[in-house]
């Protein structure tokens, strides 16, 4: 991808620079969500697009957490232009995608370290949305990173993805707040592609009884049966890799947890 330009356009540029007249292949949206924050949502995204970029997939990673950016945290990255800029209308969405070379993929970051996006008006949600439709025409995949709950600004910004993968843990709150977040989706939205990945489990079956527990709510209360995506066993060099910021498929790719991710990365790619 080519690099920002040395001045930025005027605010009154294209939302999207290229955008074509007509809609381009819309390719791959994978929102990775949760009800609630430190369930592990971000680090999933970050191995998630490593594990996609490894398979020779063009992968972009959006981050759309409005509230607490911290995707180039996680990355040890400092782009030249974030979320921010081109929400302020100096670049279009594709000129703040930045490439993380170690990875293999591109990202667009977020403003971290501000609160200052969180009351972006839901119609410039929309445009945001439309725009990543447009650049999935230039990807094979791209992971939005949405913030955690169930505020309007994050459900906005889910309705861009095909898929939605809720991620969960065995606190009760966590699984309480991710059944509000799929009843809330699918009272707005109705049937859609819904996947569960259980982090930070003790051990597989484990897992499976988290899941287990949501999925009957699920079943019960609103009649759909979203399927487990995976389950990511709870590993001490997850907290390495972020402390040391550096994705676990570089600096631990044999650890359990970096295989747990690879896997769903596998069966995402399956369908």
């Amino acid at each position: 991808m080519s690099p920002p330009p040395d001045q930025p356009p005027s605010p009154s540029a294209p939302r999207l620079a290229g955008r074509p007249a007509v809609s381009a292949r819309r390719g791959r949206i994978i929102a990775v969500a949760s009800g609630k924050g430190g369930v592990g949502k971000t680090f999933l995204s970050v191995t998630l697009s490593h594990a996609f970029a490894k398979r020779g997939q063009r992968t972009l990673l959006f981050d759309g957490d409005l509230g607490l950016a911290n995707v180039d945290i996680q990355l040890g990255l400092m782009p030249k232009y974030d979320l921010g800029a081109v929400i302020a209308g100096k670049v279009a969405l594709n000129q703040a995608a930045v490439r993380y070379d170690a990875g293999g993929f591109d990202v667009i970051a977020g403003r971290s370290g501000s609160g200052s996006l969180a009351n972006i008006p839901l119609s410039r949600l929309q445009i945001l949305g439309e725009d990543l439709a447009i650049m999935a025409g230039r990807y094979d995949r791209i992971i939005i990173d949405l913030g955690a709950g169930v505020e309007k600004s994050v459900r906005q910004l889910a309705k861009a993805a095909d898929t939605i993968i809720i991620v969960t843990s065995d606190e009760p709150t966590s699984l309480t707040d991710a059944y509000a977040f799929i009843k809330i989706n699918t009272m707005e939205r109705g049937a859609s592609d819904i996947r569960i990945v259980v982090n930070a489990a003790n051990s597989t079956r484990e897992g499976e009884r988290i899941y287990q527990t949501l999925f009957k709510a699920c079943n019960g209360f609103l009649k759909i049966s979203p399927p487990l995506a995976g389950i990511v066993r709870r590993d001490a060099r997850v907290r390495e890799s972020i402390r040391n910021q550096t994705p676990i498929l570089v600096r631990s790719p044999s650890s359990e947890a970096a295989v747990d991710v690879d896997a769903i990365a596998e069966r995402l790619l399956a369908g």
